[in-house]
Order: structure tokens, then sequence, then C-alpha cells
């Protein structure tokens, strides 16, 4: 069962999804929201084995802060042995997370629905 999960920030919800925890990303992902949204992303990320799902879908804007967050998550849920996946439909920001490299490392769906039915995507491989 589905709910409109509250909101922990005003950029920030979190929910569960088939034993994933979902974090979705709202509104404008700069430098202020990184600093609202880091402690709940260590949070899901510092357990053993974290299934995890980033949704990027309700951001408005994202810069360099919100890809740190990115490469924070992967890089925490990789040393507990977890899985991480993206969500995004945006193209302005799938054209950075393509740029920057991401994309290929941590690879977008455009659902959490096909982001659970995607091969484990943070889990096996570490680059970089």
């Amino acid at each position: 069962m589905h709910h409109d999960p509250a909101p922990l920030t005003r950029h920030l919800r979190i929910h569960r999804d088939g034993g994933h925890l979902v974090l979705e990303f709202h509104g404008e992902i700069d430098v202020v929201a990184a600093s609202e949204i880091t402690p709940f992303l260590d949070s899901a990320t510092g357990r053993p084995a974290p299934r995890v799902v980033i949704d990027l879908r309700p951001v408005e804007f994202f810069d360099c802060s919100g890809l740190r967050l990115l490469y924070r998550a992967r890089r925490r849920v990789l040393a507990q042995g977890g899985t991480l996946h993206l969500v995004c439909t945006h193209a302005l920001t799938l054209r950075i997370l393509r740029i920057t490299g991401l994309a290929q490392v941590l690879p977008p769906s455009t659902s959490v629905a096909e982001a659970l039915g995607r091969p484990e995507a943070a889990g096996s491989v570490e680059t970089g």
C-alpha cells in the first residue's frame, strides 16, 4: 500500500516500497537543501545492506550539491553492501548526470517500479 508521506523537510519525503526506502527529493536541490537532506540520507545509507531508491522526479532545480548527495549516497550504500537505485525524468538533470558520468555508475530509471525491476544498480561494482 502506498500513501503520500509527510515531508521530513520541504525538500525530502521518505516512504517504503517493496522493501526499499524511497527518498523523494523535492523542489530546488542546492546547498541549503543538501544540508537539510544529508542527515536523513546518512541515516538511510548507514545501516547494514541498505536498499535505497532516490527519486528525483519532483525536483525543479539540481546543482552540484545534489550531485554530491548522490555520490555520497552511492559511496555509503556500497560500503554497507547495499543497493541504490535512481529515478529521474527531468531532461536537464539527466543531462547533468550524463555529463558527470554519474548516469553510467547509477543508471536512472523513469519510475520507482522500473528501478525496482532493474538489476541491483550499485551493489556489485565500485568504480572511481
